[in-house]
């Protein structure tokens, strides 16, 4: 006997088909009586309009040539079909064929399945068909690459700002921080950044040789430093240059500071 289940072309879909003088075999009945059954059964679907489009999917007749070589007519039917037929008949023997029958409609329905994922063109409305599949799934990817380089493009100034904070373990100048923070969206120059620090009692405001000096609560907090460079003149006198520098704890300290400006201004 041929494969109880098998890959058919039924009314223009491939899809597992099984046929009723397979399901004669396998439940010891008649041909004539099985064939007899699946009118009967699309009759009583095709009398009700809720039922009619079962009978019309999933049965067809068709003939074959049978061992005296006539031609004699038989039923294609798919699984739903099968299934139907099925539940009009009763008896231990009829569990055992229809458990059969159901696992090789899985099989075919998963080789189906598998065939479907490397299926070739066979007509030109098919490869119109699959060029437009890859096209929109294209466009799909498209999309989603737009929206996360928009994630990423969001994200890009707290990403700066953790390289910054990860890399301050030396000083720099007030204004390479200012260059920093400016760069990642704080609308703050090297000018500002200098008033801020005075307005906020990091830096010495009042005028005089101290002037710009990181305040003594700059220094305890161990947030600044002052770099001393000695510069000797053409007369041989030596003075002292004195610059303020930002440790790295303070770098870590201001970027903390300022940034709730940075998400305010996100937001």
């Amino acid at each position: 006997m041929k494969e109880l289940v098998q890959l058919e072309d039924f009314k223009g879909e491939l899809v597992p088909i099984t046929d009723s003088l397979k399901v004669a075999e396998v439940t010891d009945k008649r041909h004539a009586d099985v064939m007899k059954d699946i009118r009967e059964l699309i009759n009583k679907l095709m009398s009700n309009h809720e039922t009619r489009e079962i009978a019309q999917r999933n049965f067809a007749q068709c003939s074959y040539i049978n061992s005296n070589n006539r031609e004699m007519p038989k039923y294609l039917m798919t699984k739903e079909g099968f299934e139907n037929l099925m539940f009009t008949y009763n008896g231990t023997k009829m569990v055992i064929a229809k458990a059969k029958f159901i696992r090789k409609f899985h099989e075919m329905e998963e080789e189906l399945k598998n065939n479907q994922q490397f299926k070739l063109p066979k007509t030109y409305k098919e490869a119109l068909e699959q060029l437009v599949e890859q096209e929109e799934e294209k466009e799909k990817l498209q999309l989603e690459n737009k929206q996360k380089d928009e994630v990423i493009k969001q994200q890009t100034p707290k990403v700066l700002f953790a390289d910054a904070v990860s890399a301050s373990h030396t000083s720099i100048l007030v204004g390479e921080l200012a260059k920093i923070l400016k760069q990642n969206g704080v609308d703050i120059g090297q000018n500002r950044f200098f008033e801020w620090l005075r307005e906020n009692e990091y830096l010495i405001k009042r005028k005089g040789s101290d002037y710009n000096m990181p305040t003594q609560k700059s220094m305890k907090l161990e947030l600044m430093e002052i770099k001393e460079t000695s510069i000797t003149h053409a007369d041989g006198h030596i003075s002292i240059s004195k610059t303020p520098k930002i440790t790295g704890k303070g770098q870590i300290y201001f970027i903390n500071k300022l940034k709730p400006v940075l998400e305010l201004a996100e937001a």
